[in-house]
């Protein structure tokens, strides 16, 4: 059932305007996706809310914007060039390539729904273990005792595991010869600590404190599934908060708590949350910890909250031959000052894409309704009104009788503070149906009878309510109803 749902918010999301297959028309680009007109109002709302709630709400972080191009020594410093990599695997009868730990992944939730518990349980241990060890030999072998088979031949004809680098290369440069090699960068993370100490020194920011990041990333994800799960082109939303040494699993748990409310705050639904602590960590973090969420095929990361420890800082003050460290006179317990460190990082990551997704298919409801003593079924998006695409729709009852005009001034004293849609073809109960099907919360509908009182029906889209309002109420009432502080507050 869920997998049907799924399928149903695939093609509800190009149907209505909100995701669409790159360079269609070219039969598309495997696992590139583009945002449509009413799919870019939600992205563009939901990275103000995180934008909003980082630096905003927060004196001591602030934002920048790094380029995606690089010095190469960067992706050197952190470990990419030689450490950035998958464990992949070819079935040698249909020449597809799959990640060995998504195959096992997936078996284990087919265990899991299955009711083999223990089994479920057993094979993610050793599967944990196997790339805690990054014992391909090991991952293999696991494939072959739970008889995995391949999707498109049905058989298991396997080869060896290998490594596989995720970075897209490019080169830089006027003349072929010349040219430099440089990367699409894999995360926006980089781009912060470079420019740690122009942020510090320009800002006079003091331990501890932060700096927030959106941006696009590129990795040549052989396997790429699940509609904007994951893809080749993404946006990370990050901040990374500089501690002082000794602090950082404090500050660890302060950040995993915050956000975890951060996301809760959206009413997606508490249930639909758990943590996922790290078996095996990056070779930067002593801490790590997954936001997941209950997407319709089955729990899966939403954020990432790592303990970084200095090792970013560090590197890229060894190899650029540049001091990356904070002199801090606040006093230690034994009264002197702690002086020079490298400090120590805490990185909060969400990929917007995928947050983008969770909002889409938790609130995609399709509902049965009575309309005219008959069963009819709505389709609606039950997006909170302040991240909805639209706002507002204003609709004339009719083209003529000097509607038009009473609904186009409406809009016009409306537009400034919220997006705003209008529409005057079709009956009006084919209007609110297209409005609930692009999630939005307040229909405004002009008649004969606004003409004589300057009244008009607010319509609400969760409920279906319909009153009666005067059109100098209108402000107030969205005012009410479409602000950040539900979110924020």
């Amino acid at each position: 059932m869920s997998e049907d749902i799924f399928k149903q918010v695939v093609s509800h999301a190009k149907e209505y305007g909100f995701v669409f297959p790159s360079s269609e028309i070219y039969d598309g680009l495997g696992a590139v996706y583009d945002y449509g007109q009413n799919g870019v109002e939600l992205k563009n709302n939901l990275r103000q809310y995180w934008w909003k709630a980082m630096t905003q709400l927060h004196e001591n972080i602030v934002g920048i914007d790094a380029a995606i191009f690089m010095h190469p020594k960067t992706w050197k410093a952190s470990g990419h060039v030689d450490g950035f990599s998958d464990p992949m695997i070819d079935n040698k009868d249909s020449k597809k390539r799959y990640r060995a730990d998504q195959l096992l992944e997936d078996k284990i939730a087919r265990y899991e729904k299955d009711g083999k518990t223990q089994k479920a349980e057993q094979l993610q241990h050793e599967l944990d273990q196997a790339l805690l060890d990054s014992n391909l030999v090991q991952l293999k072998t696991l494939i072959e005792q739970h008889e995995i088979v391949c999707p498109i031949s049905g058989t298991r004809n396997w080869t060896d595991v290998r490594q596989f680098n995720l970075m897209f290369s490019t080169e830089m440069g006027a003349m072929a010869e010349d040219a430099d090699k440089i990367y699409l960068r894999p995360e926006t993370a980089q781009g912060i600590f470079v420019n740690f100490l122009n942020v510090q020194k320009t800002g006079r920011m003091k331990i501890p404190f932060g700096i927030a990041q959106t941006g696009k990333a590129f990795r040549n994800e052989i396997i790429a599934r699940q509609f904007i799960m994951r893809m080749r082109e993404f946006e990370q939303m990050e901040m990374q908060f500089f501690v002082r040494p000794g602090t950082q699993k404090h500050w660890y748990e302060y950040w995993k708590e915050a956000r975890l409310n951060w996301h809760k705050k959206l009413g997606l639904g508490e249930q639909n949350y758990r943590y996922h602590d790290h078996v095996k960590l990056a070779h930067y973090a002593d801490a790590a910890v997954d936001i997941e969420f209950n997407f319709p095929f089955g729990f899966k990361e939403l954020e990432g909250i790592h303990s970084r420890t200095d090792f970013d800082l560090r590197n890229h003050q060894e190899l650029s031959g540049k001091k990356l460290q904070f002199f801090d006179n606040e006093l230690d317990e034994s009264g002197k000052p702690y002086g020079n460190y490298i400090p120590y990082v805490v990185e909060t990551s969400v990929g917007l894409d995928r947050l983008f997704l969770a909002v889409l298919c938790a609130s995609y409801k399709e509902e049965e309704v009575i309309n005219e003593d008959k069963k009819d079924t709505r389709v609606v998006l039950t997006i909170p009104p302040v991240l909805a695409p639209y706002k507002v729709a204003v609709f004339p009852l009719t083209k003529k009788d000097g509607l038009p005009e009473v609904a186009r001034n409406i809009i016009n004293d409306l537009k400034i503070d919220y997006t705003c849609f209008y529409e005057e073809k079709d009956a009006i109960g084919k209007r609110y149906r297209r409005q609930d099907a692009i999630g939005t919360p307040f229909c405004i509908t002009v008649d004969h009878e606004s003409l004589e009182n300057q009244t008009v029906t607010i319509r609400y889209r969760d409920s279906m309510k319909q009153e009666r309002i005067a059109i100098a109420d209108i402000k107030k009432i969205l005012a009410d109803e479409i602000n950040w502080h539900k979110l924020l507050a």
